[in-house]
Formats: C-alpha cells, sequence, structure tokens
C-alpha cells in the first residue's frame, strides 16, 4: 500500500498539475471516475481516500485496502478542454446520469416503465395513474409525468438534446477528429441526439427542431419531417464515424452494449427510416400555433421517397447482417432476457445492440415496472431482498391463445402468476393433497409450512415475463434495481430488413442490393423459437413482431407507422368479447385451466432472514391453447399432480373487455397517439409551442 501511494505522490510531483486538471481512475476496463486536482497538497494528504471513494459506490461487498487497490487499472492527468476525450466523456455522462436518462421522472421510472407505449393489441398498461394515457385519453396536465419542476418525460429529454449540442459543436471547434477516440466520441453524441429526438417523435409527434447550441429560449415547433431527415444525415455520420463494438478503441465503450456503435446507429436508422416512409397521425397542413385538420396519414405521400427509405432499410440492416451473421442471435429466446436482467453487457456475448445504463441498484426501476409480482416473496425468492414490484405491463389475455404450438417464446413472454410465499392453502386446502402437488414440501405434514412457489392469477392480472427477479444475479434491495433499459436487439434487425424487402405497410418495393435473402432472415427469427418457416408477406410480419418483441416497448409504435393502431384496438375488444362468451374463434373453450409444478429449490432466498426452504414453479400448463378444451393427457391416471383451477376466478359477471379496456372512447384512439405537449410546458414557452389534434 505505501509503495502504491509513494508511487502516486511521485507521479504527482513530476506532473505539472493545475486546478483545472482532473485524476482519473480507471478500473474493471471501461469504468472510471474523475477527480479534480485543487491542489498538490490536499491530494497526497488524501490519496487514500480518494481511491477508496471512488471505488466503494461500485461494489456492495466490502473489501480490504489492498484488494480496492488491485482493482485499480491506470491513473491519468487529464485538463478540462474539448481538446482531451477525457473530459468528452465527462460530458456525454451527464447524459447517462442521474441528471438526465436516470433523473426521477425520466426513464428511471416513467419512460421505461409503463407511461408509454401502452396500450396495443398484446399489452395493458397496469399503473393506475398512467390509466388516461394508455387508454388514449391524456390530459393536457397529467399529474404522473408533468410537472412544474421540470422533472418529466419533456425535461428530461430537451434537456439531453441541450447537452447532445455542447457536446457536437465543442468536439467540432475544439477536438482533433482526425483521431480515433474523437471519432467515436463524436458517433456516440450524434447517435445519442437521434436516439432522443426519434423518442420525441413517437412520444409528441412535432417538436422544435434544435440542432444547435442557440440563444432563442423558445425555439418554434417544427414539422417532424425536418427532423427525420436531420436524424438520417447524423446516423450515417455515427455509423462511418464508431467502429463496430468489439472494434473500438476507445476503452469505456469497447465491446459493450452499454455504449452506441456502428450496429445500432445502422439499426437506429433503419427504425427511423420504418417510421418515417410509414404512418402518423399529424395535421394535413401546418399552421403555426395550431388548429389545422389533421388525420392518420402517411409521412411521406411522395411513393418513390418512401421506397428509397426502404433501400436504405435494406442497406443499413444488411451491413450488420453481412457483419455478425448468425453469432448475433442468441441460441435461446429465455437467454435473451436472462442476459438483461444477469447485467451482462459484452456486446459480442449478447443479443442487445444498446441497452441504457443504468448503475446498479442506484438508479432505475426497469425491473420493477415489467417484472411479474414478487412483492409477496421477500426472502423467499432469491434475490428478492426488498423492493416493490409495480408490474406495469400485462399480457391481453387473448394473445395468450395466439402463439403457434410448439413456440418457445410463449411461457417466457407470459406470466400467469405471482410469486407467493406461504402454505400454498390457496392452491389446496388439503395438506394431503398439497404433498402430491409439491413433492418434497409438507414432509411433516404441517399444514403452516411456508413454501415458495408460482401462485395463479386469474385472467385479469397475466404478466409480462421478459424480465424475472430469479434471473437476476444480485440481490435487489429496493425499487431502484438498476437493470438495463433494453432499446435493440438483434432479431429487430433482421426483422427490419425482411419488412423493408416488402416495402413495408405501402408496399413500395425497393431495390434488394444486398446478397441477402430477406426469407431466409424472416425465418431465422422463427426458428430459433422453434418454428418452421412461414411465407414473408406484411401480415406475417406484423404477427411475427408481436411474438417476438411483446413487452419491449415497440408494438403501438409499429401498429402506429403500419396505420393499424384503431383497428388493432377495436379487433382485440370485440376478442376479448369472445373469450369471455366461448364464442366465435374461442367456441368450445372452457374456463379451466391445468396446471401441474415442478421443484425449484433453487430458486430459494438463502441470505439472513430467509423465510422458505422450498420453491416450486410450474412445469406445465393445459388449457392456454386452442382446442384445450378437455383434460391433460395424463390427467384421468394422475390426478392428484395437478391443480384445477377457474381462469376468471371470482369475477362474476365476466368483462374482460373492462379489464382491460384499451381505449375510452373509440373516436379518440386517433387523436390521441400522442402525448400532448402539457399546459405548463406551453405556458412557459412564449407562444412558440402549442397542441395539435384538438387537445
Amino acid at each position: 500500500m505505501k509503495k502504491i501511494i509513494s508511487t502516486l505522490v511521485y507521479l504527482l510531483l513530476i506532473t505539472n498539475i493545475t486546478a483545472q486538471d482532473n485524476l482519473l481512475i480507471f478500473r474493471n476496463n471501461n469504468s472510471f471516475k474523475t477527480y479534480p486536482l485543487k491542489d498538490l497538497e490536499s491530494i497526497t494528504n488524501n490519496l487514500d481516500s480518494i481511491i477508496i471513494n471512488y471505488i466503494d459506490p461500485y461494489d456492495s461487498s466490502i473489501h480490504s485496502i489492498a484488494e480496492e487497490i488491485s482493482l485499480i487499472d491506470s491513473i491519468i492527468f487529464t485538463s478540462n478542454t474539448f481538446e482531451n476525450p477525457y473530459f468528452i466523456e465527462e460530458q456525454i455522462q451527464v447524459i447517462y446520469s442521474n441528471n438526465i436518462f436516470g433523473e426521477d421522472k425520466s426513464y428511471r421510472n416513467r419512460i421505461a416503465c409503463g407511461y408509454q407505449g401502452m396500450n396495443t393489441d398484446i399489452e395493458y398498461c397496469n399503473k393506475i395513474d398512467a390509466l388516461n394515457i394508455s387508454r388514449y385519453n391524456c390530459s393536457l396536465a397529467e399529474p404522473a409525468i408533468s410537472y412544474l419542476s421540470g422533472k418529466d418525460p419533456w425535461g428530461a429529454l430537451n434537456k439531453a438534446i441541450y447537452q447532445c449540442n455542447y457536446v457536437i459543436e465543442n468536439i467540432l471547434s475544439y477536438s482533433d477528429t482526425t483521431k480515433v477516440e474523437f471519432k467515436y466520441l463524436l458517433g456516440e453524441v450524434y447517435t445519442l441526439r437521434s436516439f432522443v429526438y426519434l423518442e420525441m417523435i413517437k412520444f409528441w409527434g412535432d417538436v422544435p427542431a434544435v440542432f444547435a447550441l442557440s440563444e432563442d429560449p423558445y425555439p418554434l415547433k417544427a414539422d417532424r419531417n425536418l427532423i427525420y431527415e436531420q436524424i438520417r444525415v447524423d446516423l450515417k455520420k455515427a455509423a462511418e464515424l464508431m467502429d463496430w463494438s468489439e472494434n473500438i478503441t476507445w476503452k469505456p465503450a469497447k465491446n459493450t452494449i452499454s455504449r452506441p456503435n456502428k450496429a445500432f446507429a445502422l439499426g437506429l436508422l433503419a427504425r427511423a427510416d420504418l417510421m418515417y416512409a410509414g404512418y402518423a397521425l399529424r395535421p394535413d397542413t401546418w399552421i403555426t400555433g395550431g388548429g389545422a385538420t389533421y388525420c392518420v396519414q402517411y409521412n411521406i405521400q411522395d411513393a418513390n421517397k418512401r421506397k428509397d427509405l426502404y433501400q436504405e432499410v435494406l442497406m443499413a440492416c444488411g451491413e450488420i447482417i453481412a457483419h455478425y451473421g448468425d453469432t448475433k442471435l442468441k441460441p435461446t429466446f429465455e437467454g435473451v432476457f436472462k442476459d438483461i436482467c444477469q447485467d451482462k453487457t459484452t456486446f459480442t456475448e449478447t443479443e442487445w445492440l444498446w441497452a441504457m445504463p443504468f448503475e446498479d441498484g442506484l438508479r432505475g426501476q426497469f425491473m420493477n415496472y415489467n417484472c411479474p409480482k414478487s412483492s409477496d416473496a421477500l426472502k423467499a425468492l432469491v434475490n428478492n431482498s426488498a423492493g416493490s414490484t409495480n408490474s406495469a405491463q400485462l399480457i391481453v389475455p387473448t394473445f395468450i391463445y395466439d402463439f403457434e404450438a410448439g413456440d418457445t417464446r410463449k411461457w417466457v413472454t407470459v406470466a400467469p402468476f405471482t410469486w407467493a410465499a406461504n402454505n400454498a392453502e390457496v392452491i389446496a386446502s388439503d395438506v394431503a393433497k398439497r404433498k402430491l402437488i409439491f413433492p418434497g414440501a409438507f414432509l411433516t405434514d404441517n399444514p403452516a409450512e411456508k413454501i415458495l412457489y408460482q401462485k395463479n392469477v386469474d385472467i385479469t392480472k397475466i404478466y409480462l415475463g421478459k424480465y424475472r427477479v430469479e434471473w437476476m444475479n444480485r440481490v435487489r434491495n429496493g425499487n431502484d434495481d438498476g437493470i438495463d433499459y433494453p432499446v435493440m436487439r438483434y432479431a429487430d434487425i433482421l426483422l427490419m430488413f425482411a419488412e423493408a424487402s416488402l416495402g413495408g405497410i405501402s408496399g413500395d418495393v425497393p431495390t434488394n442490393n444486398t446478397v441477402l435473402n430477406p426469407q431466409v432472415q424472416f425465418n431465422k427469427v422463427r426458428a430459433r423459437a422453434g418454428l418452421s418457416g412461414k411465407t414473408l408477406t406484411m401480415d406475417n410480419i406484423i404477427a411475427e413482431r408481436a411474438f417476438e418483441f411483446c413487452g419491449e416497448y415497440l408494438r403501438k409504435y409499429d401498429l402506429e407507422r403500419w396505420g393499424k393502431l384503431k383497428d388493432k384496438l377495436v379487433a382485440t375488444t370485440a376478442r376479448l368479447n369472445d373469450l369471455d362468451n366461448h364464442q366465435g374463434e374461442f367456441a368450445g373453450m372452457t374456463d379451466t385451466v391445468y396446471f401441474k409444478y415442478r421443484n425449484a429449490d433453487e430458486l430459494v432466498y438463502t441470505g439472513i432472514g430467509a423465510v422458505v426452504t422450498k420453491g416450486y414453479v410450474v412445469q406445465e400448463y393445459y388449457g392456454f391453447t386452442l382446442g384445450e378444451n378437455t383434460e391433460p393427457a395424463d390427467y384421468a391416471t394422475n390426478p392428484d399432480i395437478w391443480v384445477v383451477k377457474n381462469m376468471y376466478g371470482d369475477f362474476v359477471p365476466r368483462n374482460l373487455a373492462n379489464d382491460y379496456k384499451l381505449y375510452e372512447n373509440v373516436d379518440l384512439i386517433d387523436k390521441r397517439h400522442y402525448y400532448p405537449i402539457f399546459q405548463i410546458n406551453i405556458d412557459a414557452s412564449n407562444g412558440s409551442l402549442w397542441n395539435d389534434y384538438d387537445y
């Protein structure tokens, strides 16, 4: 320890240090922390505490001083100018930090947590304070997402745009962009700005187009097509500036899904182009101040321009596919989501192209809002020490019956259970029956014995199952679980390529100048799900994207760009009525569902205060597939291992269309695709902002 400190002091003494300089301590190859050097004496006197104060926040366990020192890779002295890549890194981290992406009411617990992207034909918002938003009945003052403090989605995203513009202008003015590290950082900020603007278009439609630092504090709202065009320019630049993730030489960004890369820039370009070429709710004419008529219509009326955009999607996705081939598609569907839950961020080991990074357990409530309920199994379910589970996303029950037989995505996506830790009396009142249902439990015939198990839920609460506490690699100690917000993965690249080859929803078919077969790419996604190939058509693309991306905040925006949002919501409501009444496609179905358990002691919490020793998960369901209207094949010979329940529970009279109320008023659906620009923002805009769509 003394030798290390002496070496550091010597380095400080022989280095020309000023008050503007920083001490950067690198750790774990890509993480670092910056300390300002106020004067030489304070640094040399407090070097031990500086090192320890840096490292402690990254570890839940306590290490000795020697262990802490061994975690340090290198120490660098830098200056606070845009001639220095480490200073630029600091400025970019402002965007990722608790000031913007991780800020309260931003992505931390709003944008990535159920307050956008719903309702759809397959997903339903379960948050009480977001019901108006999700039911296409948003008001000018939604308390959950509009605040006078500016801590809200509008405030966070506009701050991100400002910070991106600040960094871009200064890099272009002061950095040596012939050097690879500056190229990467510039490409990263172009990508982040494009991502944020695409989010703003999704949430608000037309917004101010600000692509430079401006003295005007009140920029005018602008036609979104201007923004789309700039996004295209920026992302093509970014794809040239950044390398493939595994080849990036800027150490903090090398081979990680936590930072943008060439593949993500190209993928985001494809996503933007598909939105741009598709339908959107928009004014018929541009009237500053509002008042124009409006409808769902193409963003671009020129079919040749739409064809050019689909051509660009083919080229962008084709470049990614040509580079990664089949290596980037995770072998199992479940593995895709286990990687996110287990904080696996190595780019070459996951399917993800980019995930918004959150600090482990400090900021970010993605798991809290997107997992099955587990708050009744604290210190019973592994990793589940403390914290609520808001579980904002539910699965619309008609969707459960849409999966093809053998589709391995079904029971990863659909979770018809909550985690419970009790005596399982609700499963079987007789303890002798419980012994048969839960092998290895209740051996002493104690009816009060507690076990961990997946408790069935009635059909009004079918949870999203892609993100699960039990899949985490660390203990969850509160609402801020710190699981990254996943934004784009390789399967999306394959399906976007296939869709673009058809000319999208408009059928403006481009020339495929790649060597790739779109049908082959489409079938890769189905093969991974255990399914045979299917003819590539637009209808099949629409269906496949539902099965592949349910719960990933894509479906609503897909339906919007296809011009099918209203039709799908209305049709799904009718299907819910049919399911209630066992008519139409659900004729012959019953209310009965069967399930049986298997032992899963590996999922039992073993930390301090553990409350159970035995754990169980559902091994098999029967009754959630069309045609399953009798009983399981082995039920007659072995009925005691099966649990038989009414899927409606005590809900009488049944009314799934109300339990899953997808919209408040059918006539409002195509008027309320977007949030309004909230009244507090309009009042502060000096007339530069307004709402269309009869808000």
